[in-house]
């Protein structure tokens, strides 16, 4: 599939999937007019991107973490390095401490809201 297609399908813009090629994550075969044509397993992949991108992984961690992942054939191109796996850790770890905060921020803002509305 083209480029235009491929950015619409995944829901991202057409420079993101240059700098995805770019950045050796996502690889494109080139049609004989030079154009890039992306094969259908590449909308799965972009998105798997995106969300390790939303995740706060770069793009150096993605890289090392994608052939590690299940690819829709059922099966991860390779196996995590015990030092991958230690970092990765550290990385879901950073993710609870996000989001016990946005937690105690939400009952903060419940409780001012439930204030505001006379239910104190």
């Amino acid at each position: 599939m083209k480029i235009g297609e491929l950015a619409r399908r995944a829901g991202v813009s057409e420079r993101s999937l240059r700098y995805y090629e770019q950045q050796g994550l996502l690889v494109a075969g080139r049609t004989p007019g030079g154009h890039r044509d992306f094969p259908e397993s590449a909308v799965d992949r972009v998105i798997r991107i995106q969300e390790l991108f939303a995740a706060g992984l770069h793009s150096r961690k993605i890289a090392r973490v994608l052939p590690c992942m299940r690819d829709s054939d059922g099966g991860p191109a390779a196996i995590a390095t015990p030092a991958l796996v230690d970092e990765l850790t550290l990385e879901r770890d950073r993710i609870d401490g996000m989001i016990a905060d946005l937690v105690r921020s939400r009952e903060v803002l419940n409780d001012v809201i439930a204030a505001a509305a006379g239910g104190d």
